[in-house]
């Protein structure tokens, strides 16, 4: 069982930055694929970027491509999403995940479990 803690929402100014984080509870951190997921007001839950259990791979959608970075550390449980260059359409629950399993994983499906998400509002 993994509890995972999303922070670091909040409002800000396009253009600007901002950095989620996630602290995973349970000793076998290190096992689990990890993904930030968003979800925009009447949109489906969609991957935003996403890190292999020693954080070897990663992945990104293209919207957030070249502007959104995604690592972990092992030793403290938590995974971070820094967001650079934020726009209107960032707008979101940003959720974060844990897939059982040492690969990446970029569907939704994949992931077992989910944090409460944290919102990110970003304003033109």
């Amino acid at each position: 069982q993994v509890q995972l803690v999303e922070s670091g929402g909040g409002l800000v100014q396009a253009g600007g930055s901002l950095r989620l984080s996630c602290a995973a509870s349970g000793r076998t951190f290190s096992s689990y694929g990890m993904g930030w997921f968003r979800q925009a007001p009447g949109k489906e839950r969609a991957i935003a970027a996403a890190i292999s259990w020693r954080g070897g791979s990663t992945y990104y959608a293209d919207s957030v491509k070249g502007r959104f970075t995604i690592s972990r550390d092992n030793a403290k449980n938590t995974v971070y999403l820094l967001m650079n260059i934020l726009k209107p359409e960032d707008t979101a629950v940003y959720y974060c995940a844990a897939a059982t399993g040492y690969g990446l994983y970029s569907r939704k499906y994949e992931y077992d479990y989910w944090g409460q998400g944290t919102q990110v509002t970003v304003s033109s």
